[in-house]
C-alpha cells in the first residue's frame, strides 16, 4: 500500500513539472531587438499547447529554400483572435513578422502572419490582436 501512494506521488509531481518545464519565456530564447519580416510557403503546422508551431520553406538571398520553424501563442489565445486549426495551411503562402531566436538558428517568434491569398493579417502573439 505504501508502494503505491509514494508511487502515485512521484507520477502526480511528474504531471505537474512536465508542462512547467516544456513552457519558456519570450526573453529566454528571443532577442527582442532582432526583428524578422519573411514571407515562405507553409510545409506543416502544429496546433497545440503551449504554443501553436508552424513551419515555412523561405528562399534565403542565395536563393536556396530554408525551413523555419515559427511560435505563436497558446490555441485558445489565437482562437480569441480569429485563428482556427485551418486558418493557416500547408501550401499557403504567408508573411510573418516576428522575433528571431538568440541562438541565430532558422526560428522566429511570430507577431503577425499575413495570409497572401487573402491579404488578411492575424495577430500571432499575446501582444497582438487580430487586424483586418
Amino acid at each position: 500500500m505504501k508502494l503505491s501512494v509514494v508511487a502515485l506521488l512521484i507520477a502526480g509531481t511528474a504531471l505537474v513539472t512536465v508542462p512547467v518545464m516544456a513552457h519558456h519565456s519570450f526573453a529566454a530564447e528571443y532577442d527582442s531587438k532582432r526583428q524578422v519580416t519573411i514571407k515562405g510557403i507553409v510545409t506543416k503546422v502544429d496546433w497545440m499547447n503551449p504554443h501553436v508551431y508552424f513551419y515555412l520553406d523561405v528562399q534565403d538571398e542565395k536563393g536556396n529554400v530554408v525551413n523555419w520553424a515559427l511560435e505563436m501563442g497558446p490555441p485558445g489565445l489565437l482562437s480569441r483572435s480569429g485563428w482556427t486549426r485551418n486558418t493557416m495551411k500547408v501550401g499557403d503562402e504567408v508573411t510573418v513578422e516576428g522575433t528571431m531566436a538568440k541562438d541565430g538558428s532558422n526560428q522566429a517568434n511570430a507577431r503577425s502572419v499575413t495570409m497572401t491569398n487573402t491579404g488578411k493579417k492575424l495577430g500571432a502573439a499575446s501582444s497582438e490582436s487580430t487586424k483586418e
